[in-house]
Parts: structure tokens; sequence; C-alpha cells
């Protein structure tokens, strides 16, 4: 969906139309969730501070969200998918992939659906929506991308390796900001690039986003589209109206926290045995800290406990004030379930007597 949040309030109040708009609190620790085009025309972007999108944009109109009626929007694109396929995998409430090799109007073009899918979504919300047609989720996000909004761009299987040769690194699905500078540092820029390292070497630099990196290069991509995707996080976070500078004011604020996410985890049935402490600091540095038990966190009690035995791994704390806190549950049994295919380093026992040094010339 194009500039969704933004694009809904501009759809239900005819007073945002044509001005740039940001979803979000406009207050000075607030933060913008969604930038309507005319905004982002001024430099004005999702989770940029927004006293810095008002000092981008001066004339820039803030909007409350509100995310009932962006479920109920989003809930209605996805009964129009579903007009067409089950294998749909929502990746937030403003997009997903969806796999139509097999469809259920038994059409034989994908990008024939996707302008009929266009089309709809028009038709019934009142709201534009950008397509990426292709081969694989790799190419399919980023030609989602390539022409917004209202934007429809096919990359075929003849045309997929050339099209990532002549991409900027920094518009790689997967490639963030950090890891672009990173690679920009040791002599990669675009695709052409990238294709020039080894697996060996990528995942020496990326670890295991270095594998995914080395088939991206090449316009490979074998992930499966999944219908029922594993939840395989769950946390809360919060930005203070004013710095915490003492440890009970922390724990005040993180019981909260702990509380919420407590909340969210028997909302959803999810279970974890990880939980991990984010800490941004006044001047927006950022350390995490996390413990993994051998059993399920499931009170705010028990995530409030660990959370604060986190604290005290973290450096600074008792001189520095903190400009957010937040806590997430993982549960690394699904991470592991979910990468089966994953390689393993081997050890080898050098106190083996098959593999002592004598025996290194003589067959087993």
């Amino acid at each position: 969906m194009d500039a969704f949040y933004a694009s809904i309030e501009q759809r239900d109040n005819p007073a945002y139309r044509g001005k740039p708009l940001a979803v979000g609190h406009g207050a000075e620790r607030g933060v913008v969730a969604a930038a309507s085009y005319e905004a982002r025309k001024y430099g004005v972007y999702s989770a940029m501070p927004s006293v810095v999108a008002s000092r981008k944009c001066p004339h820039l109109i803030f909007a409350k969200p509100r995310f009932e009626v962006y479920r109920s929007v989003s809930q209605q694109v996805r009964e129009i998918f579903l007009e067409y396929t089950d294998k749909v995998e929502p990746l937030s409430l403003d997009e997903a992939f969806l796999d139509v090799t097999t469809n259920k109007k038994n059409m034989r073009s994908a990008t024939y659906i996707a302008k009929e899918i266009k089309q709809k979504i028009k038709e019934q919300t009142g709201l534009t929506a950008s397509a990426g047609v292709s081969y694989n989720k790799f190419l399919a996000k980023i030609a989602s991308d390539y022409n917004k909004p209202n934007g429809l761009y096919v990359i075929t299987p003849q045309k997929g390796e050339a099209f990532v040769r002549q991409l900027n690194i920094k518009d790689f699905f997967g490639v963030g900001p950090a890891t672009a500078r990173k690679m920009n540092e040791i002599g990669i820029y675009n695709g052409a690039d990238l294709s020039q390292w080894s697996e060996i070497d990528l995942a020496y630099h990326f670890g295991k986003a270095g594998l995914s990196y080395y088939q991206y290069a090449r316009g490979l991509d074998s992930r499966e589209v999944e219908p029922e995707r594993i939840r395989k996080s769950l946390g809360s976070e919060d930005t203070f109206l004013e710095d915490l500078s003492d440890l009970k004011s922390i724990e005040d604020e993180l019981d909260l926290i702990a509380q919420e996410v407590a909340k969210r985890r028997r909302k959803n049935d999810f279970k974890a045995k990880t939980l991990t402490l984010k800490v941004k600091y006044a001047d927006f540095s950022i350390v995490t800290r996390s413990v993994t038990v051998d059993y399920y966190i499931t009170s705010a009690q028990e995530m409030l406990r660990l959370a604060m035995e986190l604290m005290t791994r973290v450096d600074n704390i008792e001189t520095k004030k903190v400009r957010l806190l937040g806590l997430t549950l993982k549960n690394p049994d699904i991470e592991e379930h979910d990468r089966p295919n994953m390689p393993i380093q081997l050890e080898i026992d050098f106190n083996n007597p098959l593999y002592s040094i004598a025996d290194e010339e003589e067959p087993l």
C-alpha cells in the first residue's frame, strides 16, 4: 500500500489532501509513523523524530494514529488477496507476498492478476497500492517499491540477474543503512560489486545474512511464500517525555512495558525463552542485552525480574540519561526450527587416536 496510514487519513479528512501530513505525535518526543508523499518531498520519513520532521517541513500537519482503522482497511485488502490465492504471507498491515503460480481464477498472467488486485483495492478502499511481479520473493519485494506510488513493475526471469547488477546496494531487501555503510567501506556499492564476492567472504563479513546476499546478487531466492508464518518475536518499547536518570524510574517504566508485553503474549499465545532489553540513551546510542532461560517466560513479574538483571549488565546506566526502553520476547527453538538447512560448524576431536599426526599417511 502507498503511504498507508497517511493515505487513509487523507482519504477520511479532506483538509489533509494534497498537504504534507505525518501520522504520529508532533510533541518533542514524538516519532513519525508514516508520511504522505507531499511530506516526503521535504525529506520527512517514517521513524523520524517529530522535531526533525517539523524542522524539515515547518507547515507539516500531524494526525493522531488510528490503528483500529488501519487494521480494518488492512483486512479489506487481505480479503481481496484471498479471492485469488490462499498463499498470502503478510509482512505488516500494508504489505504482503502472494504466490499466484496456481490461483483460484486460473489466470495465467501474474501481471494481469496484479493489475486486477490494484483496481479492486482502489474501488473498495479508495486507496492506491503498488505491486511487484517476479519469480521470487526478493525480486518481487524490490519491484513493488520501484514505481511508487500506484506503481506496477515486472522483473522476468530473463532480466533478473541484470536488474540486480545495476541495483544500488541500499535498495536491496534486507540491507539497512548500517549494513549499506559497512558494504560501502569494503567497496560494495551495487549488485555487480556484490556478485564479485564469494559466499565464504560474505559470510565472514555479514554472518548468516551474507549467505542470502550471495544468492540475491545472482537474482536467486528459494524462500517459499508462507501463509502461516511462525511468530519469532513479540515486544514493546516506549520513548519517554523526559529522559530517565535513576534506576527507580527505569524499573517503574520497565514494569509498565513488561505488563504490555505480557498482555500481547497472552493474546497471541506466544511462548518464548529469551528476553531482550533495549536501551536508547539521550545521545541516541543504543545497547541491547539478552538472556535465555530453560523455561517459558510468561508473566510480567518474571520479565521485570529478568530485565532488571540485564540492566546490571548495561554500562553507564547510572551516569547516562535514558530516552527509550524496550523488551522483546524471542524463541530460539523456533528460530532453529525455521533454519533446518543452515550449515553446521563441525569439530574434530584431536585427542582421538584416529586423527593423530602419526596416522596422517596411513589409510584408515
